[in-house]
Parts: C-alpha cells; structure tokens; sequence
C-alpha cells in the first residue's frame, strides 16, 4: 500500500514538474519573440529616421532666413518660418518654372514610349520562342549596368552632328529611354511569363489576333505591372541630371534637376532657395508614391507568386 502511495506522489510531482517546465519554456519563448518584435521595431524607427533625415533637414534649410540657413553650428529646429525662399524660386528664377514644365513633358513622352515598347518586347521575349531569346534578356538587363556617362560624350557628338537635335526634348527623351526600357522590359516580362497561355488563346479563337489580344485580354490583366512600370520609369526620367546638364543648354529643353544646380553663385550658396527647389521638385515624386503605393507595391510582387 504504501509502495502504491509512494508511486502516486512520484507520479504526480513528474507531471507538475512536466507542467512547469511547459510552462517555463512557453513563458521563456513568448519573452524571446516580445524581445524580437521590440527589436523589430526599434530598427524600423532607426531606418525610417535615417531615410527621413536628408529630406527633414532639406525642409527646415527651406523655411529658414538666409542668416539661419548659414549659422554655425546649425540648428535642428528653425528659430524663424518664411516662404521666401519658395517664392523666389518662381519669382527671381524664371527658368525654373520652365524647367519644371520641361521636366514633365519629357517624363510623359519618356514613360509613355517606354510602355508602349516595353509591352511589345516583354510580349515576345515572354510567349515568342526564338533562338538567342536568353541572348536578349541578359543583353537588356546588362544595359542597365552599363555607366551612363560614358554615352554622353559621343551623344553629344552625335547630336551637335549631323544628326542636330541638340538642346531638343528629343535629345533627352532618346537617352532616357535607354535609361528606362530595360527595367521596364524586365518588370513586364515577368508578369507575361505568369499569365496562363489559356486566356490568349481563347482571345484568339474567338476572331482577336495576336497583337489584339495582347492590348485587349493581356495588359488589361497585367495592369498592376505596366502600372509600376509607369511609375518606377517615370521617377527614373524625372530624377535624370547627367543627360539633361549635358545634352540641354537652356530653358528650352533643360530639365528641372539642372534648373536646381544653377542656385549656386560663383562665389555664394543660397541655401535657402536650394533648399526649397529641392522641395519642390521632390515632393510631387513623394506625393505620387504616396497616392499609389499600393499599385506599385501589388505590381512588383503580384508578378513573384504563380496562381
């Protein structure tokens, strides 16, 4: 009797004991995963101030007075709040607002062509089986490691020319294609490839040809990809300096982002006017990313993962 006593207490301490340790042991993983998530977020907040810094200090150097812009050491938080800067940019810079306007209409054009020709050879590299098909895609996608100012040299040649376009939309639109085709190419040709052959081939029993059901079944379904195409190659055009300092002498062609260098005196900074060109030329493209952030993050992932 006692032996069966005995027995029971050693069994029940075993699953108290059993039980505690489960315990312990959930208690010791759910702290590990608290202490990650707190680590998670914690480098989320440094990442996100690291990558705002630039653009809050771009800000405050905007709406400071041109004494404070230049102060040493430079404060964090401006003393004193004036539009003036942004005011003058428009007023006492007439080019700048020309440059903008020319900075949009080359972007358009640019993202429009580059859709219009990405689409087309992300269709055939895609769903057309020729020989040296792989030959192609790596020749496209080595495009975008080639350094870009190497061109403009004999672009410049080119076009002050025979072939005069210099100081044109066309002289700057020509360039920034081959700066954006490639990524387009490569987005969209992704999305071609994860569409089921089936719906093409329905398209085309019922009378569409080939390149009709490619603009009436195929890009309508792969909108979220040409979408972040759009997008992705209009920030690219639009952020673009080498080609328009090198390739545009005026306001008459001249892009936005050269418009910004020629605050800069020959022997003076105005910080202040920078600043806010800055500003200006970088939150429509922030603006932009905000209202479609979701198109463009569903475009270049919806793409990654089959149906």
């Amino acid at each position: 009797m006692a032996v069966n006593e005995e027995a029971t207490i050693t069994a029940t301490t075993t699953k108290v004991s059993t039980k505690e340790a489960v315990r312990a042991r959930r208690a010791a993983i759910e702290r590990r995963q608290r202490l990650i998530q707190v680590g998670r977020i914690i480098a989320i907040i440094i990442i996100v101030l690291i990558s705002l810094a630039p653009l809050y200090w771009t800000f405050i150097t905007s709406i400071k007075s041109p004494a404070e812009a230049t102060a040493s050491p430079p404060t964090l938080f401006p003393h004193s709040f004036t539009l003036d800067n942004y005011i003058q940019d428009f007023t006492s810079s007439p080019y700048f607002l020309l440059d903008l306007r020319n900075s949009f209409i080359i972007s358009v054009i640019t993202t429009v062509l580059c859709l219009l020709f990405g689409v087309l050879c992300a269709y055939a590299l895609a769903r057309i089986k020729f020989r040296g098909r792989t030959l192609v895609q790596a020749t496209v996608l080595s495009v975008n490691t080639f350094p870009f100012i190497a061109i403009v040299g004999p672009l410049f040649v080119l076009f002050t020319g025979s072939f005069y376009i210099y100081n044109t939309y066309a002289a700057l639109i020509i360039p920034d294609i081959v700066l954006s085709l490639p990524l387009t190419i490569w987005l969209l040709t992704s999305f071609f490839k994860d569409l089921p052959l089936d719906l093409e081939e329905a398209a085309r029993i019922d009378g569409d040809s080939r390149l009709g059901a490619l603009w009436h079944v195929i890009v309508p379904l792969t909108a979220p990809g040409v979408f972040a195409a759009a997008i992705l190659s209009f920030i690219a055009v639009w952020n673009d300096f080498i080609f328009g300092l090198n390739l545009a002498t005026d306001s008459s062609a001249q892009p936005v982002t050269v418009a910004i260098s020629l605050f800069n005196g020959q022997y003076s900074v105005n910080y202040g006017q920078l600043a806010a060109a800055a500003m200006i030329v970088t939150v429509p493209l922030v603006i932009l990313v905000l209202v479609f952030q979701r198109r463009i993050v569903s475009g270049l992932t919806s793409g990654a993962v089959k149906g």
